[in-house]
């Protein structure tokens, strides 16, 4: 099949990519042209490459050119909005598409009720990212069911692998947390340090929109979670890493307010706000029995490879 794949270098196409042309399909990858696939894989010479910003062209232009292409499947890794996904959709009627597959968030959920959270249960977004995602799955899923259009929607959680900055014990992105564990130093965490995160990694996330395009006809019209098998505690987390690293444990709690102040720095104060108000176990039951989903990397293993990789590359000695 001919595969177009918006957004192909980045964590997700970094890995599924290179599993599209394995296994024999015509792959054409779209991206700004400012950034290469974080892991090389010789897969990437029989890529065609195709350079478009979705922000630089005018309203719907860089929707038509993706329908000139005529491919059978647009995987969809970079759309943020409404409008966008309703510029997508018209634009693939009457062309060759028997699938589109649309990436969305956990984040759309919200706030956690009940757990574990399944896919299709009512949502309710903290913020405009998770209600424009909201609002795609929906228009989305209402376009298969009254006319047929060829639809999945996939919600990643919180995306790790090496060669970026994953989301640390305190749930934001400041990684130099992990050289202060490295060196056996404290931590400070907020609250009881019980909300969760549910890292996965990337190479998981990408076999889940590989397994909805060779499983088509079960994923259509249906929502799946691409998130590793179990989520961990803040806590946990900062325990593991220190057990990573051969150092004593030291974890200072403080209550929310008291953290604030110890931080400092409201970029990661609102990091770690949103991730941990948003805190949940997803489930995967709904990916294993209509898509063979399986993920092949536990959460521990997934954020000690991208730990591993900073150190290797000397990320602490810059």
């Amino acid at each position: 099949m001919k595969i177009v794949v918006i957004g192909g270098s980045g964590h997700i196409g970094t890995y599924l990519i290179p599993k599209l042309v394995k296994a024999g399909h015509k792959v054409i990858s779209i991206t700004r042209g400012q950034s290469k696939p974080y892991k090389e894989d010789a897969a990437w010479r029989d890529v065609e490459q195709m350079i478009l910003d979705r922000d630089k062209e005018s309203e719907g232009e860089f929707e038509r050119k993706i329908a000139a292409i005529n491919a059978d499947v647009v995987v969809d890794l970079i759309n943020f909005s409404l409008k966008d996904t309703k510029y997508m959709a018209e634009a693939l009627k009457n062309t060759n598409l028997s699938h589109y597959i649309f990436c969305s968030s956990i984040w759309a959920h919200g706030k956690a009720a009940t757990m574990p959270i399944i896919e299709d249960q009512p949502k309710f977004p903290l913020d405009e990212y998770g209600i424009q995602k909201v609002k795609s799955e929906e228009y989305l899923h209402n376009l298969y069911r009254q006319e047929g259009f060829p639809e999945t929607v996939i919600m990643p959680g919180q995306i790790s692998g090496p060669g970026w900055v994953i989301i640390n014990p305190a749930a934001n992105h400041d990684y130099w947390i992990f050289d202060k564990i490295r060196r056996g130093e404290e931590i400070a965490l907020p609250n009881f340090g019980m909300e969760t995160l549910h890292h996965v990694h990337a190479d998981d996330v990408a076999q889940v929109f590989f397994n909805a395009i060779i499983h088509r006809k079960s994923a259509l019209g249906e929502s799946f979670h691409a998130v590793g098998a179990e989520s961990i505690t803040l806590l946990g987390y900062a325990q593991a890493m220190y057990r990573h690293f051969g150092q004593e444990e030291k974890i200072k709690l403080l209550p929310w307010d008291e953290w604030c102040n110890y931080t400092k720095d409201n970029d990661y104060i609102e990091k770690t706000y949103y991730h941990i108000a948003r805190s949940g176990y997803f489930s995967i039951e709904k990916g294993k029995r209509l898509l063979e989903y399986y993920p092949r990397h536990t959460l521990l293993e997934t954020v000690e490879e991208s730990v591993a990789y900073m150190v290797q590359h000397k990320w602490f000695e810059k």
